[in-house]
């Protein structure tokens, strides 16, 4: 019952996974695509121009979304082999990363000015990236919260999977899975009979009728 159990928390931790591994993946594919927009602006400009100007936005918005790749496979890593140090690690990872989303959230909501605190973007992306969340409120709002939903829950199950132990390959699940008996293709004993040789208990009746003359 603990293992099947256990099974289904591994599981479950491993869709919780995914989530983490579609966001990553479409930021980081978004990443792409304003680079390749930034470098058909930045085709006329000469190369110290170039340089001059960091793309910051950019680089942010494809440095999260590797990390929440790379956080991805860790936890479908520590899922599958329940291992206390992998569980630990991930566990950490998540909870900082819930420690900064929420910085970052309260930031926003009471502070009026927080696009004051970050540097200026070259690359206008980041503007462009503001209206559309702005006029899709509505759909990042339940985006957002399930992000943070599927994080916490990976939270939990990881401490639940660590609290059960790793997996342990020796304990078979029934009994036809433990290994049959070698039994010596030579017996050195000799086999005994399973029967008594002795005298028949009845006489015959010839020589029973002599031995009464």
């Amino acid at each position: 019952m603990a293992r099947t159990i256990k099974s289904c928390m591994q599981s479950i931790l491993k869709g919780v996974n995914l989530i983490m591994a579609m966001v990553g993946v479409a930021m980081i594919l978004y990443g792409f695509w304003m680079v390749r927009v930034w470098q058909r602006d930045m085709g006329g400009s000469s190369f110290d121009d170039f340089n001059s100007t960091a793309p910051w936005f950019i680089y942010t918005f494809l440095g999260t979304g590797v990390t929440l790749c790379c956080l991805t496979c860790l936890g479908h890593t520590a899922a599958d082999s329940a291992n206390g140090f992998c569980l630990f690690c991930y566990m950490v990872i998540i909870s900082v990363l819930l420690l900064v989303e929420t910085g970052i959230a309260a930031d926003i909501l009471l502070n009026s000015d927080w696009e004051k605190d970050l540097p200026e973007d070259p690359t206008g992306r980041f503007h462009n990236f503001k209206e559309f969340v702005q006029s899709n409120i509505d759909i990042f709002k339940w985006i957002g919260l399930l992000i943070i939903l599927g994080q916490g829950l990976s939270v939990l199950l990881a401490m639940a999977l660590r609290a059960l132990g790793p997996n342990q390959c020796s304990i078979y699940d029934s009994d036809e899975e433990f290994p049959p008996t070698r039994l010596p293709l030579i017996n050195n004993h000799a086999q005994h009979p399973g029967y008594v040789i002795g005298d028949y208990p009845f006489t015959n009746k010839n020589e029973a009728w002599n031995t009464n003359k």
